[in-house]
């Protein structure tokens, strides 16, 4: 008996810290944490962002049926990740792979609105942080038009607290 407590004990001491240890930041909330940015640092940021939005809509997706906005933003992150991975290839940076976990699917659909508006508003501060930077013009001009993006996804999910927005 003694000794199945002192191995309880061990395993206790050695999987809890594990158990609580902090998961890595990445995406929006990563890239507003980086004191030293680089652009490696912010294509990386952008396309792990983009990514997490794609999973993030798709569990909506899954949960609320073909749901506008979600229906139609999933499409244009879709676009946005092609537009970051042509700037990996244009600047010689690997692209990363992707290691987007699937989150929880909102309780409601004014929590799955919220979520998406979260989102956005985190990748529009991500895009005003690097824009902040000196970058090469093409990047630029693709984190412009990714913060645009997302404004009006913003506006979509704002607009769409009232209605269902369901297909």
């Amino acid at each position: 008996m003694k000794k199945l407590m002192i191995a309880a004990m061990l395993a206790a001491v050695i999987l809890v810290p594990t158990a609580f240890a902090a998961v890595p930041m990445t995406g929006a909330k990563a890239a507003l944490a980086d004191k030293d940015l680089t652009l490696t640092d912010m294509l990386t940021y952008a396309l792990q962002d983009e990514r997490i939005a794609r999973a993030e809509y798709e569990v909506i997706l899954d949960a609320f049926g073909n749901a506008r906005p979600f229906s139609n933003i999933i499409k244009a992150e879709e676009t946005h990740i092609r537009y970051l991975t042509d700037l990996f290839a244009a600047h010689e940076v690997a692209v990363p792979t992707d290691a987007t976990a699937k989150p929880a699917a909102p309780k409601d659909w004014a929590s799955a609105l919220e979520a998406g508006r979260q989102a956005e508003i985190d990748n529009i501060a991500m895009y005003d942080r690097f824009l902040a930077q000196n970058l090469p013009a093409d990047v630029r001009q693709v984190f412009e038009q990714l913060k645009a993006a997302s404004q009006n996804h913003l506006r979509a999910f704002t607009g769409n607290r009232a209605g269902s927005g369901r297909a």
